[in-house]
């Protein structure tokens, strides 16, 4: 019950959950200052994965427990779990969910993906 994005040119016959593949950055690339977003309890993440003709967003949550450190990989959950590889957790969809047009369009070598990571924490307001 998750989707991947990742670094590595090829797949195995087991990497039913892969998206794209010959990623620019895995989670060790990105900033900083966004993996510490990442790391907040109260952190919303979205993944917006678009093609030339279609969007599909995801949106997940942030947690304590990331690491954000694999070199080559991003994961998103359903579930709680975190590895090094997880960027979000109770995501509301997994590959498996994803529009079946984009997954079929994923399906060439020659459709680009642009992968667009969004971490966002709602300001607290005292009344």
């Amino acid at each position: 019950m998750t989707w991947e994005i990742t670094k590595d040119f090829e797949l195995s016959r087991r990497g039913d959950c892969v998206v794209a593949v010959c990623a620019t950055k895995g989670l060790a690339d990105l900033s900083q200052e966004f993996r510490d977003l990442c790391r907040n309890d109260n952190a919303t993440i979205i993944a917006e994965l678009s093609t030339e003709n279609l969007t599909e967003t995801i949106r997940g949550k942030g947690s304590h427990d990331l690491s954000l450190t694999h070199p080559t990989e991003i994961v998103g959950r359903k579930s709680t779990f975190a590895s090094d590889r997880t960027i979000m957790v109770l995501a509301d969809k997994a590959a498996c969910d994803l529009n079946r047009e984009l997954v079929h369009m994923l399906t060439s070598p020659n459709t680009k993906l642009r992968v667009r990571l969004i971490a966002e924490t709602q300001a607290c307001s005292s009344g």
